[in-house]
């Protein structure tokens, strides 16, 4: 297992190379080890999952010897070794002939056996009968109908999106990785590495603009509501920023807000009507890298794995008052310079991807947590979580094979439903989603490309350029209890060894190439 878990830290180290801008030789030559790394990794997976794993995986000789002794000890005939069942019958039979009953005595036990069977076919029917004619006094009742009904409800809503449809769109003009991605009724809006921001009308597939003016890579983007813009595309503002922008949200409050992030951790906030800044706070340790509102509240977190929730009091001046900050050791995602941290917020949840196998569930109120399996295995990586219209819609890339699939649970159990997937998709680093005037789903995913999936009626005859599967190794282990952090220890067998410390940086912020940290925000949409 040790050189399952070297290879897989070399495989994950190599994904966060190959989305650097600039690499050195040594690094070129890591990333072309990637297709001999992988092949080593599932020969080993597949000795593993042979026969051969169950004999003396651990223990000391003795053990292993009396282990061995015992399966290739021959099996028991007949004569020796009888069924239990036997066994058991001759030890009452042998015992009835040494201690005979009196017939009056049998004859008691007998009627009394015979009374005790009527009761259990009786009473039964009494409780049951008691709880449908008074079923609103019988809480254990109301609440088994509410299970039925939801599983009943579950059932029809994966029967459908087993038969669910999607067509593929790509939408071809950036020069570089897709970092963020939002959308706008029928127009999507890219940010690329290649410091461009892009509109995209999507029923054609065509680009309908190219907004230029920043002169490092575009880290994230933001679309206000419709009352707060007037037209889509045109620069009214450029705010200079001493840090670079990491991460951004707008805030639909009052006159609005915008908030961003840094890459050194600090949260601020900017009056949408006059572009000023009315707050900055030293809020993390390390990066912002995602920013999220839920009515006044904001919600932020950072590449350390912490996670600070906030009240926007809409003032002019320290709008934002922290309600809770819970560190890396509270959420168990304990990352470091290099983390990504993406998160949903819903009700009293945060959902968190944190690029492991998992999502993490934080109940920002009171600080516990739970999980939910994204990938069936280790070597599953989780970019991004997005909720849209009942969904909760993962990304999840594996590292071993290279697949990338978005996975999707229904709200508010969190029950895994389906897996997408599509021939050589890569892995997603961003997404967005909304749904169309007919009620269907269409969905945009960046990374190295930028795709849209449009959802078709199930009933047409068009075939869908996406694969619909379920993957069973998720039904068995889907949420865990909450307060558990077993396996997150996992996350320290992913980082650099001191020889190889420049791995695997993930340099999402290597954009600034000669102007430090400081960055220019760009209020594109208005």
């Amino acid at each position: 297992m040790g050189e399952v878990r070297k290879l897989q830290k070399k495989l994950r180290q190599i994904e966060n190379l190959e989305i650097k801008i600039t690499l050195t030789p040594e690094e070129r030559f890591k990333i072309s080890r990637k297709a001999e790394l992988r092949s080593r990794l599932a020969q080993l997976q597949l000795q593993l999952s042979g026969p051969q794993q169950t004999l003396g995986i651990v223990g000391d000789g003795k053990k292993e010897k009396m282990k061995r002794q015992v399966e290739n000890a021959p099996e028991a005939l007949p004569s020796q070794m009888p069924p239990a069942s036997k066994i058991h019958k001759g030890e009452k039979e042998s015992k009835a002939q040494a201690t005979p009953v009196p017939a009056a005595r049998q004859e008691e036990a007998v009627g009394e056996a015979e009374i005790g069977r009527q009761r259990e076919r009786t009473e039964p029917a009494k409780v049951s009968d008691y709880c449908r004619d008074t079923s609103r006094r019988c809480p254990d009742f109301d609440k088994e109908q509410q299970l039925q009904q939801q599983e009943a409800e579950f059932t029809s809503l994966k029967a459908s999106w087993e038969k669910s449809k999607f067509r593929l769109r790509l939408l071809e003009g950036h020069n570089d990785i897709v970092t963020c991605v939002v959308a706008v009724d029928n127009l999507v809006v890219s940010g690329s590495r290649d410091t461009t921001v892009k509109v995209w009308h999507v029923p054609t597939a065509t680009e309908q603009k190219n907004l230029g003016g920043h002169t490092g890579g575009v880290t994230c983007l933001s679309a206000p509501p419709p009352e707060y813009c007037k037209r889509l595309g045109q620069c009214v503002k450029s705010i200079y920023t001493f840090n670079a922008v990491t991460a951004l949200c707008f805030v639909p409050e009052e006159d609005g807000y915008i908030i961003t992030g840094s890459d050194g951790g600090k949260v601020q906030a900017w009056s949408w009507h006059s572009f000023q800044n009315c707050q900055s706070v030293n809020a993390h340790q390390e990066a912002v890298t995602s920013i999220q509102s839920q009515g006044p509240l904001v919600f932020s977190g950072s590449a350390e794995g912490g996670v600070s929730v906030w009240e926007n009091r809409c003032s002019d001046r320290d709008p934002l008052m922290l309600l809770h900050h819970w560190s890396s050791q509270v959420t168990g995602l304990r990352g470091g310079v290099d983390g990504r941290l993406t998160l949903s917020p819903r009700g009293d949840r945060v959902f968190l991807a944190y690029g492991q196998a998992w999502l993490k569930i934080l109940h920002w109120r009171t600080g516990a947590t739970s999980r939910v399996t994204n990938h069936s295995d280790i070597t599953g990586v989780t970019d991004c979580v997005h909720q849209t219209g009942g969904l909760l819609i993962s990304s999840c890339y594996d590292l071993a094979n290279g697949e990338s699939t978005l996975n999707l649970f229904s709200l508010p159990q969190c029950q895994y439903l389906v897996s997408l997937a599509w021939p050589d998709a890569p892995r997603i680093l961003c997404f967005a989603a909304w749904t169309t005037g007919s009620g269907d789903h269409r969905w945009v995913t960046g990374g190295h490309n930028l795709t849209v999936l449009e959802q078709l009626p199930s009933s047409g005859k068009q075939r869908g350029d996406v694969t619909v599967r379920r993957d069973s190794g998720m039904d068995s282990c889907l949420q865990e209890s909450e307060g558990d952090t077993e396996g997150d220890e996992d996350t320290d067998d992913y980082e650099d060894d001191d020889d190889d410390n420049d791995e695997g940086k993930d340099s999402w912020s290597d954009h600034a190439e000669d102007g430090g940290s400081r960055s220019w925000l760009r209020c594109v949409l208005q």
